[in-house]
C-alpha cells in the first residue's frame, strides 16, 4: 500500500513551521521526495544482503512478522513483474516497450516454437545472462555454441530510440533467437516519481490536488523514514543545522533498531 504524499508533506511542513524554522515550497518538496524515495529503495539491497548473512549464520529471527529478510522482500514485491520483451528486427534483439524504468533483471525465459527446435511442442528454457565478451567467446566456439535448450544473452542499448520512447531502450541479445521466439523477463522496476499536485487558491496559497498528485510507491511502513529523510535535506536547504542533526539522529536510531 502506498504512502499518501499529502500526509508526508503536511507533516514535514508542520515540523518545520512549529518554531518558524522555514518553509519548503511544492517544487522543492517534490524534488526531495523523488530523491528520498530513491534513497530508501536503493537501501533495500545492501540491507537485504546484510540480513541474508545473518540468515546464513542462523543469527536472525525468522518467526512470523519478525523475519527482516522477508520484510525487505515484501517491500519489493510491488515492483517485481514478469515482462514480455518484444522482438525488434532492426536491432536483432528483444526490447522493453513499457514506460517504467527497469532497475534489475531477474530470470529470463525464452519460449521457442516447435518448428525451430524440432520438438513436438514449444520449448521453454532459462536464458543465461553473460557479459558481452563472454557472449562473443561462447557463440564463436563450436563446442560451447548455445542451443535452443541452452541459450545465452547479454544486455545493451538500441542504436536509437524506438517510438514511443524518446531515448535508446534496453536491448537483450539472445543466441540463438529469431522473431518467432518470445522472451519473458522477471524485472524489478524503479518506483514512479512522487509528486504533490496543487492548485493556487484565491489568496495565492497552494491547495492540495489529489487528482494531479502521485503518492509514494513505498510500503506504508516507510512513512516515518520518508518524513525524517526529507527533513534532513530540508534542513540543508534552509540552512538549519539543528533540523539536520535531529533528523539524522532519528534516522540513525531507527536504523540501529532495525539491524540489532
Amino acid at each position: 500500500m502506498a504512502v499518501n504524499i499529502n500526509t508526508v508533506y503536511t507533516t514535514v511542513l508542520y515540523i518545520l513551521n512549529k518554531e518558524q524554522r522555514g518553509y519548503i515550497p511544492p517544487a522543492e518538496f517534490n524534488s526531495l521526495a523523488v530523491q528520498v524515495q530513491n534513497d530508501i529503495f536503493d537501501s533495500y539491497f545492501p540491507d537485504g544482503n546484510q540480513v541474508n548473512r545473518l540468515n546464513q549464520s542462523n543469527r536472525q529471527n525468522d518467526t512470523e512478522f519478525f523475519d527482516m529478510f522477508k520484510d525487505i522482500s515484501y517491500k519489493l514485491f510491488p515492483f517485481e513483474k514478469e515482462t514480455a520483451f518484444t522482438w525488434n528486427a532492426a536491432n536483432e534483439g528483444f526490447i522493453y516497450t513499457g514506460t517504467k524504468t527497469i532497475y534489475k533483471l531477474g530470470e529470463i525465459i525464452a519460449t521457442t516454437p516447435a518448428s525451430q527446435t524440432g520438438q513436438p511442442a514449444q520449448y521453454e528454457s532459462v536464458v543465461q545472462l553473460t557479459s558481452k565478451s563472454d557472449y562473443t567467446e561462447i557463440t564463436k566456439s563450436k563446442l560451447t555454441a548455445p542451443t535452443a535448450q541452452y541459450p545465452i544473452c547479454f544486455t545493451t542499448q538500441t542504436a536509437a530510440a524506438i517510438a514511443p520512447a524518446t531515448t535508446p531502450q534496453l536491448l537483450i541479445k539472445v543466441s540463438p533467437a529469431s522473431a518467432t521466439t518470445t522472451l519473458a523477463v522477471n524485472c524489478l522496476f524503479k518506483p514512479t516519481d512522487p509528486s504533490w499536485g496543487f492548485t493556487v487558491g484565491t489568496l495565492g496559497q497552494y491547495v492540495y490536488n489529489s487528482a494531479t498528485s502521485v503518492d509514494f510507491e513505498l510500503d506504508t511502513s516507510e512513512q516515518n523514514n520518508l518524513v525524517i529523510e526529507i527533513l534532513k535535506y530540508a534542513g540543508i536547504i534552509i540552512k538549519d543545522p539543528q533540523i539536520v542533526q535531529a533528523a539524522a539522529q532519528a534516522s540513525q536510531q531507527e536504523e540501529i533498531n532495525l539491524k540489532r
